[in-house]
């Protein structure tokens, strides 16, 4: 019989995913387990070195005005929409 550290199915702890003891704790105290360094609730997520935050798409010709560099300002691009309708 093999002892593993781990959970064999994630459980879930204030919203977070755990898989073993110490996410659980980490979780209990509000902090994310996949980003311990960010600290509780995230007070520390800007200095985090792990949160790397990427564009998933990036536009090119009439709208690649729409881009934006989102490292420098994680606000900046919340609540743009583009209609496809037209």
């Amino acid at each position: 019989m093999a002892i593993s550290a781990n959970y064999s199915t994630p459980v879930q702890v204030n919203g977070f995913s755990c898989k073993n003891c110490t996410d659980v704790g980490y979780a209990k105290k509000h902090i994310d387990p996949a980003h311990p360094r960010s600290g509780p609730y995230d007070i520390n997520a800007r200095d985090d070195p792990s949160r790397t935050v990427s564009n998933a798409v990036t536009f090119a010709g009439n709208l690649s005005g729409l881009n934006t560099d989102i490292s420098r300002s994680p606000a900046s691009g919340l609540g743009r929409q583009l209609d496809i309708s037209a």
